[in-house]
């Protein structure tokens, strides 16, 4: 049965993804994922959706990953593996014929925030937060999106918000390209609709035929960004810095970094 914290709705030619994990904004856990890849999965093989939107309830759109769960997941699978899985579940939006349009509110943080990078579109409320929290946390982002937010904003934006965990807000996510739209809260799902029904509107071969394009100019450095991601995330959790980093956290001490 698929977890009911990420539900997916169909209304004609416009299929609708719904985060509803209110109570921890939306953060994500192990099952949520699995969920999240089997609507996907789903979408892949549905050629009459024309548009896909992707929205949360409540107050964010999605706070990244549910810190509390971290370390119940599938014991039976390495770090390595679970990583892989993320990668190849994410990566069937990439198969799916419709774009998707995200609507964000609130914060977008983490995994959660490069997936919505991963999208064709996102829109913003005026009160949307982005934020790559990772470096903080002793990792680093591992789903792809940065990569395609360094396509979007450069080298430099790029290491501020990944090395500082700088926080970006809607205005500014606008400025850098990062979003196409910023509208007051209260118009986000309406807006969504819209641009999904302008979408469905138009030729499908046409939507397809342009987003190929797209794609084509695009995907290539985002699969190689995440092959690297499995790669330095796999070092770094059996690294002695990052075991340094988690006693010292524990102890209430400072750490002492070698490197290594």
């Amino acid at each position: 049965m698929r977890d009911p914290r990420v539900q997916l709705t169909i209304d004609g030619p416009i299929a609708t993804i719904t985060n509803k994990h209110v109570e921890k904004h939306n953060a994500f856990d192990d099952p949520m994922d699995l969920a999240l890849f089997d609507i996907l999965g789903e979408l892949q093989q549905r050629p009459d959706i024309r548009a896909v939107i992707w929205r949360g309830e409540g107050k964010s759109w999605s706070s990244g990953r549910d810190v509390g769960t971290i370390g119940n997941g599938d014991q039976a699978l390495t770090h390595h593996e679970l990583m892989s899985r993320g990668h190849r579940g994410i990566q069937r939006m990439f198969e799916i014929d419709a774009p998707i349009i995200v609507a964000i509110q609130g914060w977008a943080i983490g995994g959660s925030f490069q997936r919505a990078l991963l999208c064709d579109i996102r829109i913003a409320a005026d009160d949307a937060r982005f934020m790559l929290p990772e470096v903080g946390h002793g990792v680093i982002p591992d789903t792809g999106g940065v990569g395609r937010l360094f396509q979007m904003c450069g080298h430099g934006l790029v290491s501020d918000m990944v090395l500082t965990g700088r926080r970006l807000s809607a205005a500014e996510a606008l400025q850098y390209g990062v979003v196409s739209r910023v509208v007051p809260a209260a118009d986000l799902d309406a807006t969504a609709r819209e641009m999904a029904e302008k979408i469905a509107a138009s030729p499908k071969v046409t939507v397809k035929m342009a987003r190929k394009v797209i794609r084509h100019l695009a995907e290539p450095e985002i699969i190689r960004s995440m092959n690297d991601e499995v790669i330095y995330q796999t070092f770094i959790n059996k690294s002695d810095d990052y075991a340094e980093f988690r006693t010292a956290r524990a102890e209430g001490r400072e750490p002492n970094y070698h490197g290594s």
